[in-house]
């Protein structure tokens, strides 16, 4: 079942555990930006995780056509359905201009791996309404906040 918020930017969250732990609860479809075909790195590992938890994972990769046995996308604007979380692996450089596309898709959230650090694109985010988080590994962070709960 996914619940749907009309106006996310209009939420205020009392922590950044909190604000994840609404994002991981509410949105489902994660477009993995970076997304490997090589197994052992974190850029194919940490979704093959989250796949498994439950999320529908959708890689961009403009170098693969499968990943976790899901097509790949060459871009975040190739990607024909709703996409609600854009989860990033990729350089600092480059995260204003996912930011961008991922709010040109309609992404609610915005979330850059463990040391990728752009504050261009959390401000860009931020001033778009998505919801963002920096310098964070969806993994660790689902591990921690959400399967300790269940």
């Amino acid at each position: 079942m996914y619940f749907y918020i009309v106006n996310i930017d209009l939420m205020e969250f009392s922590s950044e555990d909190e604000k994840e732990i609404f994002i991981l609860n509410n949105f489902k479809v994660i477009a993995v930006v970076g997304c490997s075909r090589e197994e052992g790195k974190p850029s194919h590992d940490i979704p093959k995780y989250m796949q498994q938890a439950g999320y529908k994972i959708v890689p961009v990769n403009p170098n693969a056509d499968e990943i976790l046995g899901e097509k790949s996308y060459a871009s975040l604007i190739d990607i024909p359905f709703k996409v609600e979380i854009v989860d990033v692996f990729r350089p600092a450089a480059e995260a204003l201009g996912i930011a961008k596309e991922a709010y040109s898709i309609g992404a609610k959230v915005l979330w850059l791996q463990e040391g990728i650090f752009s504050e261009s694109a959390e401000k860009y985010a931020e001033e778009k309404g998505m919801l963002f988080v920096m310098d964070r590994c969806i993994m660790k962070e689902h591990v921690r906040l959400i399967e300790k709960i269940n």
